[in-house]
């Protein structure tokens, strides 16, 4: 008997999904509850399981296409079970043979272990983003991508670069951010406070103050500090160091800060461009000179 696998029911407030991959083959078995695909809503990622033993004998939505509650995904037939389970045998003894060592960890999807193989990323040491742990494309394509933008900058890119990497966002992933976006624009915003521990800094600059001035003609603030340390960050957290431009996630390999100062037009954020690349004097000075320009408002950076 041919039977239909289907969209499960959606939440209330979701009207379709995207299909990630299919797990199965046409021709291939498939056991009762056997997971076949995975749809990406707005909100989740839902599980569809097959709902009786068989042999999967049509698909009919393909690999990323939009659909909706109880939309037809593809045809089981049930009455082929025992003699799709002869045939299965042989693929499963040659497998190993054909795909690489990264691509066999049960955990991740089929499109994310084949690039795995082609781009040598080992998928047993990635931590999925999928459901129950599964490592997807996605997880994939940002570990093969963030070796590369490490040793670009230093190795193949003239000074004085600014690399991008973007990565397309996943559904899932751009409602999140519009749904924050949203939030921030419309309800007030909370903010959090900690305490650091300043002493070191402040004996720091009790003693260097009146050698620091004398050496660089610029008084030696905190702020230098302080921009120093959200360098430092980032560099420790890159993942951090990103926006959204339209459907892209852009990380940056480059380090700006914006930092607020007092001037006589007021109160301005000017953008210390390249702040990984200055030393404190320069950044110390860069402030000096963005405080003194009462009319222009350009970006700050080692000169």
């Amino acid at each position: 008997m041919i039977i239909d696998v289907k969209v499960p029911m959606l939440s209330e407030s979701v009207s379709e999904g995207t299909l990630l991959e299919w797990k199965k083959k046409v021709g291939e078995a498939v056991a009762r509850d056997e997971i076949l695909i995975d749809i990406e809503t707005d909100k989740v990622v839902l599980e569809v399981p097959s709902p009786q033993a068989g042999v999967l004998v049509e698909i009919v939505a393909q690999d990323g296409e939009t659909v909706v509650a109880d939309q037809v995904l593809a045809r089981i037939d049930t009455a082929a079970t025992v003699a799709a389970e002869a045939p299965a045998a042989a693929p499963a003894e040659a497998a190993p043979a054909a795909v690489p060592a990264a691509a066999q960890n049960n955990a991740a999807m089929p499109a994310a272990a084949k690039l795995a193989a082609e781009t040598g990323v080992d998928v047993n040491v990635l931590q999925g983003s999928g459901r129950d742990g599964r490592v997807l494309k996605e997880d994939v394509q940002n570990a093969a991508a963030k070796p590369a933008a490490a040793v670009a900058p230093a190795v193949a890119l003239p000074a004085g670069a600014r690399p991008e990497e973007r990565v397309p966002m996943s559904r899932l992933r751009a409602r999140v951010a519009e749904r924050l976006l949203a939030s921030q624009q419309e309800n007030a915003i909370l903010t959090t406070f900690n305490e650091v521990n300043m002493k070191p800094i402040m004996d720091l600059r009790a003693k260097y103050k009146e050698k620091f001035e004398k050496e660089h003609g610029v008084k030696l603030g905190f702020m230098s500090f302080f921009v120093k340390a959200a360098v430092a960050a980032l560099k420790k957290y890159p993942v951090v160091n990103a926006s959204v431009d339209g459907k892209d996630i852009v990380y940056h390999g480059y380090f700006d800060i914006g930092i607020a100062i007092g001037s006589p037009r007021g109160l301005v954020v000017p953008i210390l461009r390249d702040a990984d690349q200055m030393s404190i004097a320069d950044i110390e000075q860069a402030i000096v000179d963005y405080a003194k320009k009462p009319k222009t408002a350009k970006s700050l950076s080692k000169t």
